[in-house]
């Protein structure tokens, strides 16, 4: 079992961050709830056939942003932050506010020009 974790090898996104990823979005959407147990590091390299260090980086990663955490002896779980859903959502839109003013910034388009494309998509979904 994988968890529904679909790692890929094409995909240009090193192995450990597809699992970041997958795992963060599991948890935003609500399919893996708040203290939910997630497989060992070694049950879930063997699972998706990457190796036990990339695993493990993947959870520090996130352990860290406060995604998971993991108590000696017991295992890692979801954490049971009462707003992690939100923060996550935030931090997703904070990426995608930075992407969209990166492509404007190429684009040569004024902060004005941006603002009102902003603007544009702000009235459409009204």
């Amino acid at each position: 079992m994988t968890y529904g974790l679909f790692l890929s090898a094409t995909d240009k996104k090193p192995m450990y961050l597809q699992i970041v990823e997958q795992i963060t979005s599991k948890v935003l959407l609500g399919d893996w709830p708040a203290q939910m147990a997630l497989p060992s590091i070694r049950e879930l390299a063997a699972d998706t056939q990457v190796s036990v260090i990339t695993v493990k980086r993947a959870y520090a990663d996130l352990e860290q942003a406060g995604v998971i955490v993991t108590h000696a002896g017991r295992g890692s779980f979801v954490s049971a932050q009462p707003d992690l859903q939100q923060q996550l959502q935030q931090q997703e839109l904070t990426q995608l506010l930075s992407a969209a003013v990166a492509v404007a910034r190429q684009l040569q388009l004024s902060d004005a020009e941006l603002f009102a494309r902003l603007e544009q998509q702000l009235a459409q979904h009204t």
